[in-house]
């Protein structure tokens, strides 16, 4: 009587049992890989919210690059970060759109920008390569004569030329086909539907000067997508320990006796 011990082990008949599923370390490690998870799942869904708008392009004058009626991730920018190259979301009055509109800027203020030199877009003199056109299509499909981008302002085209309404659909404008840099909302990233990734880097237009750096959204997809692997990760280690001591039961009741 006074020397029972008083530990308890799983019960055999599959009664309820006082022990905790699994050590305590791993109850905590599981907790702390659930509580950061939800941290940076919440996280990188909050950053992405402040720092990205989604954006519908309706028309296939981006195409390739941008199918219509896709679905597109834009980074809030400033019009004085804009590089040539970029594709941006702008408002511009003086265009009569009720939307936004998506463009790629190929020149910006003090440029002089032409269209073609052996079927290719000439930006200060320098022909560009343009790998994101439409297979078999030239720039010049769009033939324009040479206009100087004055200060402070850009010059866009869609990447499929020929059916764009882009600066060259406004050349007797009095801006002659310019969009302030002010107009500019954002920079396409990528296209979130239907699944096109991320835009590829304008590399036609690196000898002209700098081109803009990525924004963050490949790290706050990082953050989301490790931040779930977390939360399933650390909640699956309780029902997965009860599972190990369930099987660690049956093994102890089907051992023989002369094996105790």
């Amino acid at each position: 009587m006074g020397g029972e011990s008083t530990t308890r082990t799983a019960p055999h008949g599959g009664g309820t049992g006082t022990a905790r599923v699994g050590s305590r370390l791993g109850q905590r490690l599981s907790g702390l890989a659930v509580g950061l998870g939800i941290v940076m799942f919440l996280g990188g869904f909050a950053w992405g919210a402040v720092v990205y708008r989604p954006y519908t392009v309706p028309t296939g004058s981006m195409s390739p690059t941008i199918a219509a009626g896709a679905r597109v991730l834009a980074e809030r920018i400033d019009g004085s970060e804009v590089r040539r190259g970029d594709v941006v979301v702008f408002d511009d009055k003086s265009w009569v759109t009720n939307a936004p509109v998506v463009k790629r800027v190929v020149a910006v203020g003090g440029d002089t920008v032409a269209c073609c030199t052996d079927g290719k877009l000439t930006v200060d003199g320098k022909r560009i390569d343009e790998p994101y056109l439409p297979a078999g299509s030239l720039a010049e499909t769009t033939d324009f004569p040479t206009v100087k981008v004055p200060e402070g302002r850009l010059f866009l085209l869609g990447d499929e030329r020929q059916g764009s309404l882009d600066s060259t659909a406004h050349l007797t404008d009095a801006a002659g086909g310019t969009v302030a840099r002010g107009a500019v909302r954002a920079r396409v990233d990528a296209v979130a539907w239907p699944s096109g990734g991320m835009l590829a880097e304008p590399t036609g237009f690196a000898t002209l000067g700098a081109l803009s750096s990525p924004g963050p959204l490949r790290l706050i997809v990082t953050l989301i997508v490790a931040g779930a692997v977390l939360v399933l990760g650390g909640g699956a280690y309780g029902p997965i320990a009860a599972l190990a001591a369930r099987r660690g039961a049956a093994r102890t009741r089907t051992e023989p006796a002369g094996a105790r």
